[in-house]
């Protein structure tokens, strides 16, 4: 088993939006509303998903 095995992938707004196919505003009402996984903040202007979370959001609907 290789090092990069358990490491988790981080997917940012613009990769998220194309991905699931709806805009930043939608993404941003759906997380408020808790229809879908919080951001993590990467630094004080970054912010990401949990490639793993987003998956699991997908295979949820």
């Amino acid at each position: 088993m290789s090092g990069n095995e358990n490491k988790e992938r981080f997917l940012r707004f613009g990769s998220v939006a194309e991905l699931i196919g709806v805009s930043r505003s939608t993404i941003n009402r759906w997380e408020k509303e808790g229809k879908f996984p919080k951001r993590v903040q990467l630094g004080s202007q970054a912010v990401a998903w949990r490639e793993s979370q987003i998956s699991q959001w997908m295979s949820s609907l």
